[in-house]
């Protein structure tokens, strides 16, 4: 069986480069019919907060990334292990090393000045030395040969054994290091897959002298490129590399989201837009790509507009009502669900769609008319017609769409009138803006009693100023 794991530390939140690591093990194991485990790597005691643990949580939960496993705390395996530690120490393989932080890099000074690979020179080594205040555990690294593995990617990776030191297993304070509790963990919960970023590289040769000196089953690993700004260096902030639960913010879905991002290094053909399901359908590390991968947030926004447009009616006046709750504003999920077609073409986010459905749920009392507009497009002539409209329109019986275009065709007549002569006057009126959907589809949806009223106190205020 399939088994992957995701296994972020909980230094900070789920940023995008993180929650792309997760989405390539979910959909490679589902895609599988394996498991997913979620790991919580937090052993940096002095970094990692529980609020950013429940941030990182409710981030997956948020992108649908259920796990069947977990999560499990390193914190709460510690004794694991130091139980492993103590195994390789019985064989041979680790010591007790007594150095000082200072004397180890002075060791690394005097290596460059040297013109060598500045690392730990060995010297507690042949030691023998037993546990003690201040001192950590090291791995014995072999002194010769070289240490080879395959990454289903990149290919076999070799590295001498002589370019790597005698890395720490156990910190002075008994905590494991990354490379030792990753491994531990990894083997007794049977991974199969590590798909993470390549920036783990350096960290792999280490990773396979333990996974052998515990005689562990080898697991495939999968080195997939960094998540690159659009300058080409390291993703930050300034790039739009803000968490996850800040893109929830920003009105993005979180079909949207994880579609751009497998599109970040994954391909299938020239698709673009996949649904959840298609994702697990056609997932494979054969798509994957050893090419770096740009992030351009203008993408993501388009990519989030084709979601938009396809997302069911009623789930997404769900989320509206959401964000407009944020701005203060309501709405009827039924009324709701007849605005939002009209949206849909309209809208980015969520954040844009509850702007542009804001003169939908506002009180009619609330509508703001611009001076200078009203100037513009309501002049006396204008007014007039607004006047007799308002007046044939109180005698309508239905306010269907198709109904007030049949309306609107005998009225322009009758008036002997063009109806581009009223037609922004009226989107003016009853929305405060000169920009919306269809006029008739609009008044159709906000109904009788608000577009009389708003009418009605578009001409009072036109007629005052």
């Amino acid at each position: 069986m399939v088994i992957t794991r995701f296994a972020p530390s909980p230094t900070g939140h789920l940023h995008i480069g993180g929650a792309r690591t997760a989405i390539f093990n979910w959909l490679f194991a589902r895609s599988k019919g394996g498991k997913f485990i979620l790991r919580i790597e937090d052993t940096d005691t002095s970094r990692s907060t529980k609020e950013n643990i429940k941030a990182i949580i409710e981030a997956l939960k948020w992108l649908g990334l259920e796990w069947d496993e977990g999560p499990f705390f390193q914190t709460e395996r510690i004794n694991i292990y130091r139980e492993y530690v103590q195994k390789l120490i019985d064989k041979g393989l680790a010591y007790y090393c007594k150095c000082t932080p200072e004397e180890v890099e002075e060791m690394r000074k005097i290596a460059m000045e040297k013109g060598e690979k500045p690392k730990y020179n060995g010297r507690c080594r042949e030691l023998n030395l037993g546990p003690g205040e201040g001192r950590v555990v090291r791995f014995k690294t072999p002194l010769e040969g070289e240490t080879t593995y395959k990454d289903e990617l990149k290919g076999f990776i070799s590295v001498n054994n002589k370019e790597l030191d005698d890395f720490i297993l156990l910190r002075s304070d008994g905590t494991p290091t990354y490379n030792l509790a990753v491994v531990i963990d990894d083997a007794l919960m049977n991974v199969t897959h590590v798909i993470r970023g390549d920036d783990h590289i350096n960290n792999t040769p280490k990773q396979v002298l333990l996974y052998q000196a515990f005689g562990f089953k080898l697991p495939k690993f999968i080195h997939v490129p960094m998540v690159l700004g659009e300058d080409r260096k390291k993703l930050s902030k300034r790039h739009g590399a803000m968490s996850v639960l800040e893109y929830k913010e920003m009105g993005y879905l979180p079909e949207a989201l994880i579609n751009y991002l497998v599109r970040l290094g994954w391909s299938y053909g020239n698709q673009e837009i996949f649904d959840i399901e298609e994702l697990i359908k056609k997932f494979s590390l054969k798509g994957l790509s050893d090419s770096a991968c740009i992030f351009n947030p203008e993408k993501l926004k388009w990519v989030n507009a084709q979601h938009i447009k396809r997302y069911d009616d009623e789930k997404l006046a769900v989320l509206l009502r959401e964000f407009l709750n944020k701005k203060g504003l309501d709405g009827d999920i039924e009324y709701l669900k007849k605005i939002v077609p009209m949206l849909k073409p309209r809208a980015t986010t969520l954040v844009e769609m509850a702007d542009l459905c804001e003169y939908f749920v506002v009180e009619d009392e609330k509508i703001t008319y611009d001076p200078s507009l009203i100037k513009k497009f309501i002049t006396d002539e204008v007014l007039k017609y607004l006047k007799i409209l308002v007046s044939k329109l109180e005698g309508l019986n239905s306010f269907e769409e198709k109904d007030l275009e049949e309306f609107f065709k005998t009225f322009i007549s009758e008036q002997n009138i063009k109806f581009k002569l009223i037609a922004q006057p009226i989107r003016l009126a009853i929305t405060g803006r000169t920009a919306s959907p269809g006029l008739f589809e609009v008044m159709a949806a906000l109904g009788k009693d608000r577009v009389l009223n708003r009418l009605k106190r578009c001409i009072t205020f036109a007629s005052s100023s």
